[in-house]
């Protein structure tokens, strides 16, 4: 079940919303637990029992590391073991036998599994949870069903962001409730679905074209690298946007996701800005345990390159993701020593430029699984094989999503919320904002219901 479908919008969600208010207090977890087991068992009936596998042992774990001190570092280790052997086997098992096949000539069979939608984010959830259990910084959860309600709270369920327990450890018992916490979050959710379903699924639809085309001219080219820019950042903003909202619906404070990253100035600010949930769980969980920057040089460029490698390949379990972690890797560790100190002292269009150029590459290198087509499509952005610079098709594309393309632009940068924040008196902006969110959630609506182009990318993940 995707928050952009009709199901989903007008039926599952204004159900729970209705039995959670009415609920006692004492439910209204119950009542988020059995919701979000539904929510994930409507798409992947057969992987429930996996996931509450997961929590079980989770719990047991968390109970045993926090009870039994002086074993607590073994106990930690054995749940990480077991929790990401879980991880490995249903998401990399098949990447692990087509790379042992490349050099054996007793080919192994492969494992023919689907893979579980959200175990990447639920598993590095419960291993937060842990390992914070470990140092200290959370208190144990004794209540089984309060645990199992974290882990599969269906907002951050299946795409993020990544919640890890000490954001939400208070929340779990207390929550405030208010018409302006509820507004907000109808606000946010609404304007999270006009970014995946307007922007990102109608760009969407531009980059099969593309692909389905002869067409190779440079324009074209250009059009497909800036819409695929585009459509991975809408609609993994959007979906973080509404899980969000939703979030506050019910009482929920999710941490921000995405600040913006198209205006970074740096990679380093990019990953500052761009999936917060997961560059600060690497930072948290795996760079500063192996010592961060306070270490000699050689180590922390190890440190560097292990983080970017595990990035890339928690992304999927394919080469390209690997090669697009190691990508920013070495970006990130030129930048630190070399590139940084010229970074501060040109002008920052040339900055963002340039970190706009490294990451329309990046995602390139992310969205192509071969890399013939890797490089195909970087020689035809400079006009290396193609046939043109411009084409009659490439131009017709260009003015047919011309609109969208301008609103994804500005809609990637903070214009937009400095204009309404501008905006006097408030009455003004107090009566504007409700019809433009009706307006935004009507026409998202219509065009789900048009059955367009309507997937969700980070279900891989």
């Amino acid at each position: 079940m995707v928050f952009s479908s009709i199901f989903f919008l007008f039926y599952f969600l204004p159900i729970v919303l209705v039995v959670y208010y009415l609920s006692p207090s004492k439910f209204k977890n119950i009542v988020l637990l059995l919701s979000s087991l539904l929510f994930y068992f409507y798409g992947e009936p057969k992987y429930v029992l996996l996931m509450i596998s997961i929590i079980i042992i989770t719990y047991i774990f968390g109970i045993l590391i926090n009870n039994y001190r002086k074993q607590s570092k073994l106990l930690l280790v054995i749940s990480i073991i077991i929790i990401t052997g879980n991880l490995i086997y249903f998401k990399y098992i098949n990447f692990i036998v087509e790379n042992i096949n490349f050099f054996i000539s007793n080919k192994l069979d492969f494992v023919h599994l689907a893979l579980p939608i959200g175990i990447s984010f639920y598993t590095f959830q419960v291993i937060s949870y842990l390992i914070d259990i470990y140092i200290g910084k959370a208190k144990v959860q004794k209540n089984i069903l309060k645990l199992a309600m974290y882990v599969s709270l269906f907002p951050q369920l299946i795409a993020g962001p990544i919640v890890r327990y000490t954001t939400i450890e208070n929340q779990i018992d207390k929550r405030e409730y208010s018409f302006k916490k509820f507004s907000n979050g109808i606000r946010r959710f609404i304007i999270g679905l006009g970014k995946k379903v307007l922007i990102a699924n109608i760009l969407g639809v531009l980059i099969n074209k593309f692909l389905a085309t002869y067409d190779n001219s440079v324009l074209f080219y250009w059009l497909y690298a800036i819409s695929g820019m585009l459509q991975i950042y809408f609609d993994f903003s959007g979906y973080s946007d509404m899980a969000i909202g939703i979030g506050k619906m019910f009482g929920f404070e999710f941490l921000e996701n995405f600040n913006y990253p198209y205006i970074a100035k740096s990679i380093t600010d990019f990953w500052r800005r761009w999936h917060i949930s997961l560059s600060t769980w690497f930072r948290d969980y795996i760079y500063i345990p192996l010592g961060g920057n306070r270490v000699s040089t050689l180590k922390w460029i190890r440190n560097i390159l292990v983080v970017w490698f595990l990035t890339g390949l928690w992304h999927g379990a394919q080469w390209n993701f690997i090669i697009w972690g190691l990508y920013f890797g070495i970006l990130l560790i030129l930048e630190k020593i070399i590139l940084q100190k010229y970074l501060n002292k040109i002008p920052k269009i040339f900055t963002r430029i340039y970190t706009l150029i490294i990451v329309m590459i990046s995602f390139i290198v992310f969205n192509n699984q071969k890399l013939s087509e890797t490089i195909k499509c970087l020689e035809g952005l400079i006009g290396i094989n193609t046939s043109s610079i411009i084409s009659d098709e490439s131009i017709y594309y260009l003015k047919s999503y011309f609109v969208v393309l301008l609103i994804g632009i500005i809609g990637a940068t903070p214009a937009v919320k400095m204009i309404c924040s501008k905006i006097k008196p408030k009455g003004i902006k107090n009566l504007l904002e409700p019809i433009f969110l009706l307006f935004i959630f009507i026409i998202s609506t219509s065009y789900i219901i048009d059955d367009s182009f309507n997937p969700f990318l980070y279900f891989r993940f």
